[in-house]
Parts: C-alpha cells; structure tokens; sequence
C-alpha cells in the first residue's frame, strides 16, 4: 500500500509554561504524565516513522525521552503565549536532517486519541485526493441560525439569508477542529504555512476522544472516563 512506503513524521509541541492548568502537559493522568499519552499513540501507530517532542522545557523533554520519543529543544522565543503550532512545526523540520513525505501534529491535550485514530485518519488521507486532513467532531449547527452586524449596522445571516429561517434538521451539519490529529503533506505545509489547503478533508471523532484537556474540569472529566473504561 502507498502509506506503508511514506516517511511520515509527528511532532508533539509541548511548552513549559500553561496560565490555565500550571504544568499541564506533564501533569498527572490516571498514573502517568499526559504528555505521556499521545508519546504512546505515536509510537504504537502502524504509519508513522518518527516521533519528536517540541519543547522549551528541559523536564518535558526529560520525560519524553523516558517515554520513548525523540526530542527537540525549542528555542525560547518560539514558546511563547503568541506562538502558533505551524511556527513550531517549521522549526523542527528545519532542524531535522531528514526528509519525510508527511508531518502529523499531535497536540499532547488530546490524551483519548489513540494509535487507532492516527492510523484511520492517515488511511483516509492516504487514499483521497486531499493533500492534508484535520479531526473534527460535531457541532451544534443552530449557530448558523445566528445574525451579525453588517458595516451599516444591518443584521445579515453569518452563513447567509436563509439559513436563519430554516429548521434546524434542514440545516447542514457542522464540525469544529477538536485540535486532535493534524496531517499534511510536507510540501504543501512548506508553501503554504498552514494545515488548511484547498484539498482538506475531515476526519470526525467522537464527542469523548474529543476531550481537550485546557482546564482542571477537563482533567477530572477525562480521568473518569479512563478510570471507568479500563
């Protein structure tokens, strides 16, 4: 199969600093570090060749490399608050003295995303027309009810005229980015700097493998889940 010959790379941007949940990345889930997680849906996917963390931390990348990933210290100006995913993976593809048909980012927030997933979403990339994919799950699509202000102050539909006035069941489905899985082809993120072509397709998950972890709820809520299913 075509997938079984790509060289595909993921990355996992990991900073030291978290205003919401101090040390978030590292913190304790269900007996090991969260980061911990996606290392091991990395390393146990089928496709993918190599796995690095990003991070300014030197205890992050300690704790990675005890996980079994390899590692990239970031520079500090490439770790702050502002700092977007794509300046991250840039870095590291920079850095690394190989060349790989595929980059995977795989924020370390999403610890119920497993091999499994990685693995299905690359299939369904692999076997597309698409040049790159992004998980999604399901959204309430009555937003798209919703008005705004145009510049002379009238109201307008966000979508357009008609959707406001529809049922809800007539309206399309809609999906919002869960920040799990990111794949794109390298050349394509290279010249365009972004996750998004005009040749992206989704990948949906689950509301639960959709959990992102931002806040002290969000980790007790995961961690039940866990606790309840294993």
């Amino acid at each position: 199969m075509e997938q079984m010959t790509k060289k595909v790379l993921a990355i996992i941007p990991a900073r030291g600093g978290s205003k919401g949940l101090p040390r978030k990345n590292i913190i304790d889930l269900s007996g090991k570090p969260l980061i911990a997680w996606t290392i091991e849906a990395s390393l146990n996917s089928k496709y993918i060749t190599k796995t690095i963390v990003s991070s300014d931390s030197d205890e992050i990348l300690d704790i990675a490399i005890k996980c079994g990933s390899a590692i990239l210290k970031r520079p500090d100006e490439l770790a702050m608050d502002t700092s977007s995913s794509e300046v991250v993976i840039k870095h590291a593809l920079k850095s690394i003295e190989e060349n790989f048909d595929y980059v995977v980012l795989l924020q370390p927030t999403s610890p119920l995303r497993d091999a499994n997933d990685i693995n299905s979403a690359f299939e369904k990339l692999v076997s597309s027309e698409a040049t790159a994919l992004i998980s999604v799950c399901e959204c309430d699509n009555k937003i798209l009810k919703a008005f705004k202000e145009n510049e002379l102050r009238f109201i307008e539909g966000i979508s357009n005229n008609q959707y406001p006035f529809m049922r809800r069941q007539d309206l399309p489905k809609i999906y919002m980015s869960n920040g799990a899985i990111y794949i794109i082809k390298v050349e394509e993120f290279l010249k365009n700097n972004s996750f998004f072509t005009d040749k992206t397709i989704s990948f949906i998950m689950d509301e639960i493998k959709s959990l992102d972890i931002d806040t002290k709820k969000d980790l007790e809520e995961v961690e039940k889940y866990i606790n309840e299913n294993t």
